[in-house]
């Protein structure tokens, strides 16, 4: 059976569908369209169902292309997606607005199973409706109250899901109102339509005899504190301070321990398997590529893992809310927000949750500063770089380096903004932003739903991350290791061959280090050495960087195949050592603080990611949008690094 899970924004469907899954699921997108598809199976009573999770949304009235996705699924029968049974999950505290999808997919004739989430928050708030009543005047449509917080009653909801009718008609009740064909003519009659609906609604409520729902005390004292245009800024920025800390403290250990493993893993292929070009490949490209992409595992579960709790909490909501006071003066439309603060997790899904904004030059303005949000493919190289030049300086719980990566963030945060402020200038864009959204009451978090969403995330970057620099990895270690014609051996035949034993240590490495400079990747390295020079930056980064551009995360495989390759270096160290130990030609450090600082201020402005670019020129639909993005933030990335390289150095 193939059932298809829908409803309100933080109505807890995805919770629903965490706990009827557990961890079989799956993440893909729509074909011809860049829309989250999520998908999962379980099994009951030898019943295999088949659950997709389709967007959170109001209505299924198709403004955004998230809309058009469920509006196509639910209404063509012969859509690959098409459900057996639609499952409606709604907030059970604010029945008013989360009917108004539900009884808009009871229109459609498909057999549906509503689910009254939050069943324990109506009851603490005295919110007395009577919910067998309420499923009889819907036409008997099957109603089951739920707690997806503790998923008590996990196994009724699966017995109820299975005894629903798969020939279920519409309600009665439901077929007064209007069909969804007559909602494409216009907002207008869309309005009008939509207020017919409310009416029926409160009608088939005043007959449930709800007592009038009265926002908790508690919610409205935490609300007076966490919205309060000075203690709610200063309660976030404190927030971030504290996550940013935790996220370099708690992973320490095990990225220690994970690149250790990684380490000794190359060694002992190095050691064990025939010398050979095959056993460089795997002990020199492929394992330290791979290396540098499970490393960063530990943060990217942890920021992640912050990101669930603040939004299951309510608290995100709050964000956007304080927020948006402060986006409409640049330009912005107060929808601006949640592409903004998604662009943190990826900029790929920011830039498509621009397709709520319904505003053309708003909704570019946005898409143009998207991606000066620091995504979780920069916090690898951020780490890295903080490790290897931040002085590890500590006042209390809180220290430097958890200090500058807080800052890292802020800087593409305040960059995002008066960008848009020049694109508003550009554009010429007078039109008032407006931002009208619900604040969710206050939860608990499931925490099983955080360690579902973590583990989720970290599989979705090893995958979408490792592929990619097991790539590049394969490819620099070609590059690094051939040469053209024989300048290689050339090169190599003109080091002096020592005549004792106790020199031919450092004779290998100095043949290893020659050869990389005369290899195909080092001869780019040293082409484009003079460009990047005055940033402070050497060959080796300059490969990098060049790599970069296929997926930021790439910085650090390519540094790690890098320094595998051609450096004189022994073989125990870590890639930290390895970069903290290379000398440049005047025999000074190559990464100090100057150089660190540049090149993590690059990183941050930088549009080092051909996805991105790609996504926009789909949303975009021309090649013009992109690469004027492509452009400007190059030039800032270049301008901000010079300008740091030289004030520190």
């Amino acid at each position: 059976m193939k059932a298809a899970l829908v409803g309100n924004p933080n109505a807890g469907k995805t919770s629903v569908f965490n706990l009827l899954t557990g961890l079989n699921q799956k993440v893909g997108n729509y074909p011809g369209i860049t829309v989250d598809k999520k998908w999962g199976h379980f099994n009951y009573q030898g019943t295999d169902v088949e659950l997709l999770d389709l967007p959170g949304l109001y209505s299924i009235y198709p403004k955004s292309q998230d809309e058009e996705v469920v509006f196509q699924v639910l209404r063509q029968k012969d859509h690959r997606d098409h459900p057996d049974l639609v499952i409606v999950v709604m907030d059970a505290t604010n029945l008013e607005r989360n009917l108004f999808l539900a009884t808009q997919i009871l229109d459609l004739g498909i057999p549906t199973l509503l689910i009254a989430n939050m069943i324990d928050l109506m009851d603490k708030d005295h919110v007395g409706v009577n919910l067998e009543k309420l499923s009889e005047l819907l036409g008997g449509v099957p109603l089951v109250p739920f707690n997806a917080r503790t998923g008590q009653d996990l196994v009724l909801l699966k017995s109820a899901l299975l005894e629903v009718p798969l020939e279920v008609a519409s309600s009665p009740h439901t077929q007064e109102f209007t069909n969804l064909e007559e909602w494409n003519t216009g907002r207008q009659e869309e309005a009008a339509l939509g207020e017919a609906r409310y009416k029926r609604i409160r009608q088939i409520l005043s007959f449930c005899q709800p007592l009038i729902r009265k926002r908790p005390v508690r919610h409205q004292k935490w609300d007076q504190i966490l919205t309060h245009p000075v203690w709610g800024y200063l309660i976030f920025l404190s927030l971030l301070a504290l996550i940013f800390q935790t996220i370099f403290a708690w992973s320490e250990v095990p990225m220690n321990l994970i690149d250790t493993v990684f380490l000794t893993l190359s060694q002992w292929t190095q050691a064990t398997l025939p010398n050979g070009p095959l056993t460089d490949l795997i002990s020199q490209g492929l394992i330290p590529g791979l290396g540098g992409v499970m490393i960063f595992i530990p943060q990217i579960a942890l920021l992640f893992g912050f990101i669930f709790v603040l939004e299951e909490t309510g608290y995100m909501a709050r964000v956007v809310f304080i927020t948006d006071r402060l986006m409409r003066p640049f330009g912005l439309n107060g929808r601006s927000i949640v592409p903004l603060i998604s662009g943190v997790a990826c900029a790929i899904p920011a830039v498509m949750a621009t397709r709520t904004i319904d505003h053309w030059k708003e909704r570019l303005i946005t898409i143009m500063v998207v991606p000066l949000m620091s995504c979780s493919a920069r916090l690898p190289v951020y780490t890295l770089l903080i490790a290897l030049v931040v002085p590890d300086v500590s006042w209390g719980i809180f220290n430097l380096k958890g200090m500058v990566l807080m800052a890292l963030y802020l800087v593409g945060f305040v960059a995002a903004l008066f960008s848009a402020l020049l694109f508003k200038w550009i554009l010429k864009t007078k039109e008032k932003s407006f931002l009208v959204m619900e604040l969710p009451d206050y939860k608990t978090p499931r925490w099983s739903n955080l360690g579902i969403t973590m583990l989720e995330k970290c599989k979705v970057f090893v995958w979408e991350a490792g592929k990619v620099i097991l790539a590049i990895s394969v490819i620099l270690w070609i590059l690094a290791s051939y040469g053209p014609g024989d300048q290689m051996a050339s090169a190599i035949a003109k080091i002096p061959v020592p005549t004792e034993s106790s020199q031919q240590a450092d004779y290998h490495q100095q043949v290893k280090s020659v050869a990389l400079e005369h290899s195909y990747i080092g001869r780019a390295g040293k082409w484009i050495e003079p460009a990047i020079k005055p940033l402070g930056y050497n060959w080796q980064i300059g490969i990098s960087l060049i790599t970069s551009f296929v997926a930021r995360e790439v910085f650090v495989g390519s540094m790690a195949t890098i320094y595998s390759v051609g450096e004189t270096f022994e073989s125990d160290q870590t890639l930290l050592e390895r970069m903290s130990h290379q000398r440049n030609g005047l025999g000074k450090p190559v990464y100090t603080l100057a150089s660190g600082i540049s090149l993590m201020l690059f990183y941050a402005f930088a549009m080092q990611c051909m996805s991105t670019l790609a996504v926009v020129r789909r949303e975009t639909k021309s090649w013009k949008w992109p690469l004027i993005q492509l452009v400007y933030m190059t030039a800032l990335a270049y301008i901000s690094a010079l300008i740091a390289f030289n004030l520190l150095n």
